[in-house]
């Protein structure tokens, strides 16, 4: 029995049709169809039941898609694994991180780390934080980092960072003279819902000082970012996401009045602790620690 014979009799069984299934695998509809009688005459079964140019599974076909999905995604699994041998991989761990916290620090941890520990193959899944906790709950990650406490209760979570936020705005802003939080809320657009954790809060605190400021939603840190640099409006983001920006002096800190920023968190949430996840998180907390 060959590999592409089941490949082939999977995206068949999907459409049923053996035109559509040839398309999909950029063969010819002769070779689908060859592919197919190779099989089942391998199992020495029908697996179609063949009405002029419709197909359809017959009751074996249906018993046999079970089995050819789980051959399929083990030969697959398999291979993966022969792949990361290949390229000198040994282990591997597999990260889930929100967008906020994969476009500030851990770059540079990772960098590190991944040079540390050349045999660890290192995946990034990048996801909201609201849906790292599941990841991890389901076995589909082996560590999330997030920005808000997850629900679960069969995860083991660790605030591992705090770190301040700060009001930030455009160089541009300065051309009529000195700013601060009262003029910047009360001439230009607020840039919010760009962190999953704070802006419940801080939003309705901003407006009981500031009852007529202008909001804009942008769900998405780099956008904001842009966005600010332009002149379009400011924004409340961790030090983390703006500290290179401020450096060059593309984005400028606006002092406080009233409004006393909020503090950004960062967890660690694991649900079984293998051998690679506790290297990480170690070498993680110790790389937070001495910045």
């Amino acid at each position: 029995m060959e590999i592409k014979w089941l490949k082939t009799f999977l995206v068949a069984a999907q459409f049923e049709n053996f035109r559509k299934a040839s398309e999909k695998l950029f063969l010819t509809q002769p070779a689908v169809s060859k592919h197919i009688r190779q099989l089942e005459k391998n199992l020495n079964i029908p697996l179609f039941k063949r009405e002029g140019k419709a197909v359809s599974l017959t009751a074996a076909g249906l018993k046999f898609l079970p089995i050819a999905r789980e051959w399929m995604a083990i030969f697959e699994q398999r291979m993966d694994e022969f792949e990361s041998w290949k390229q000198g991989y040994h282990r591997k761990l597999t990260i889930t991180v929100a967008p906020q916290i994969a476009s500030s620090f851990l770059p540079a941890i990772l960098r590190t780390f991944m040079g540390q520990h050349p045999d660890i193959e290192v995946m990034i899944n990048i996801m909201k934080s609201y849906d790292i906790g599941g990841e991890i709950s389901t076995g589909r990650a082996d560590l999330g980092l997030t920005r808000i406490q997850p629900v679960q209760a069969n995860i083991q979570t660790e605030l591992i960072h705090e770190e301040r936020v700060m009001l930030v705005g455009s160089p541009f802003m300065h051309r009529n003279g000195s700013i601060d939080e009262e003029i910047v809320l009360t001439t230009y657009r607020l840039m919010t819902d760009n962190h999953p954790d704070y802006w419940n809060d801080l939003l309705p605190r901003i407006k009981s000082f500031y009852p007529a400021v202008q909001t804009m939603p942008v769900n998405q840190v780099e956008g904001t970012k842009r966005f600010i640099e332009e002149g379009l409006g400011v924004s409340y983001l961790p030090i983390s996401m703006v500290k290179e920006e401020i450096e060059s002096g593309k984005l400028i800190e606006i002092p406080s009045i009233y409004i006393q920023p909020p503090i950004s968190k960062t967890f660690l949430i694991v649900k079984v602790a293998t051998e690679e996840a506790q290297l990480f998180s170690r070498f993680l907390k110790e790389a937070i620690a001495s910045q």
